[in-house]
């Protein structure tokens, strides 16, 4: 039999090792997650879950939607290219883009499409169902908002034809709004639906995706949660834009958020306007 002081080396070279792999696993999880590479990326979709928030309007929850590696890769290619964010108006001359709104005080981008956004654009397709094509998405677009950043409530479908037109591939079917990027020290800046009735179960709050603490006529405000995205349809069957999919980015109080709009037209979208 090995001595008793043999037997306590052992075991305390065991604790030893445990904890430096212990430490050593921990100092990983702290550091940033790196970005891919386009070049070695191989398409694989996350087991994201989903969540059904409202049948009418069709709005659906969908946690993990976008991995950490991804969420780094877009952040990384859209570094110094954010400008502020333009708002659909009416002008004399016709609709126009105004840069300058204070209903829209974010900056936004939009994403160039390279292999790892092509595995995104696919699964938000995919998501849909399989009888749209590619030729439906308009670019991916990440939406910057710093402390006192807004976006006040708005439709994502147009009310304008000349937003609208089959030339530019229609209006808006659906929407996605993804949180790529939350601050450690984010306060505010949830995701309200004013027409939406409010999920009565606790779970709802307990698992930090709706925020309870909104006064219950406010609607559903989903609290922004990195790599979780919220779903929904514009549209009625008779395709009039649905007043009910109403929604503003709520005023961030600290912190910041990078969100990202993933938009399905009814048809083509033009070359030019996807960056192809």
């Amino acid at each position: 039999m090995a001595p008793l002081s043999s037997f306590l080396s052992i075991l305390g070279a065991l604790v030893a090792l445990e904890l430096t792999l212990t430490a050593a696993s921990n100092k990983a999880d702290q550091q940033p997650q790196k970005p891919l590479l386009s070049s070695d990326h191989v398409c694989q979709h996350p087991p994201y879950k989903v969540t059904m928030v409202s049948k009418s309007p069709l709005v659906i929850y969908i946690k993990d939607f976008i991995t950490p590696e991804e969420r780094a890769h877009l952040l990384n290619i859209t570094k110094d290219t954010f400008t502020r964010s333009g708002v659909t108006s009416k002008g004399k001359g016709g609709p126009k883009e105004d840069h300058r709104s204070s209903l829209r005080t974010s900056q936004s981008t939009s994403v160039r499409p390279d292999p790892i956004v092509k595995c995104i654009e696919s699964r938000a397709l995919n998501f849909q169902g399989y009888d749209i094509p590619p030729s439906h998405l308009e670019p991916l677009q990440l939406v910057k908002y710093a402390a006192t950043e807004h976006y006040h409530y708005h439709t994502d479908w147009f009310t304008s034809p000349a937003h609208s037109s089959p030339s530019l591939g229609g209006n808006r079917v659906s929407s996605f709004f993804a949180y790529i990027h939350v601050a450690n020290d984010t306060t505010g800046g949830g995701t309200n639906f004013p027409r939406l009735d409010p999920p009565e179960n606790e779970r709802w709050c307990e698992e930090g995706i709706v925020d309870c603490d909104e006064a219950y006529e406010k609607g559903v405000t989903f609290l922004p949660v990195e790599g979780n995205a919220i779903y929904w349809e514009n549209l009625l069957p008779d395709g009039r834009g649905d007043e009910r999919t109403l929604h503003a980015g709520l005023p961030v109080r600290g912190g910041g958020k990078v969100g990202m709009n993933i938009w399905t037209r009814q048809g083509d979208v033009p070359g030019y306007l996807r960056g192809v």
